[in-house]
């Protein structure tokens, strides 16, 4: 089965496969099934809702996320930029995400972005980010989840640009529609990029 992408809004995503159920930074959710795994970028509060998290987290789900994040939940395994997870057949992978040259997200946070692969599938979550080297290490992505919105992470451009360097086969813009970041910013980084980009109504 492919995945099945489904954005619920700004970083938030969900994604469903034949026996898992796995959500990235829940924020603002309005229901939904419960949790296999949730996957946690980093503790900003847009990324980390002790109330979603409790809304989705069932008996056996496994949260994953840096050390201040494993601070505020209970129960959560620290990953760090490097690290690999295998959860019931699922590879988490951990890549750095940060800003190079604004203090909004610091390097020496290590916080995160994702790659899950499941069902022979790919999919990069790049966390709240800027161009960063450590791309280059990002190989075989079938979809990215890229933020658009600008000032705290990629604008489109910077956004089509990290497309050139990680070559995804599909993007998916996020971190736009809340808080920063407009459909302009999605419509643009469509328009530039050198890859398919799909752009999702939030469906939460």
């Amino acid at each position: 089965m492919v995945p099945k992408v489904i954005w619920l809004g700004h970083a938030s995503f969900r994604i469903e496969t034949d026996s898992k159920i796995i959500y990235i930074d829940p924020w603002k959710l309005k229901g939904g099934p419960k949790a296999d795994i949730i996957l946690i970028t980093h503790s900003h509060m847009d990324h980390l809702s002790e109330t979603d998290i409790g809304s989705i987290r069932k008996k056996g789900t496994v949260l994953i996320g840096p050390p201040d994040v494993a601070e505020k939940v209970p129960g959560t395994i620290v990953i760090a930029p490097g690290d690999i997870k295998e959860v019931g057949g699922v590879k988490v992978e951990a890549y750095p995400a940060y800003n190079p040259k604004k203090e909004f997200h610091p390097a020496r946070n290590k916080w995160v972005g994702f790659v899950v692969e499941t069902d022979g599938h790919r999919i990069y979550h790049s966390g709240d980010t800027d161009i960063i080297p450590e791309m280059e290490r990002i190989k075989n992505i079938d979809v990215a989840l890229l933020p658009v919105g600008g000032t705290y992470t990629m604008t489109p451009e910077e956004a089509a640009k990290a497309v050139k360097i990680i070559h995804p086969k599909k993007a998916i813009p996020m971190h736009w529609g809340d808080i920063i970041g407009g459909r302009s910013d999605a419509e643009l980084f469509k328009k530039i990029a050198s890859c398919d980009v799909q752009i999702l109504e939030p469906n939460n």
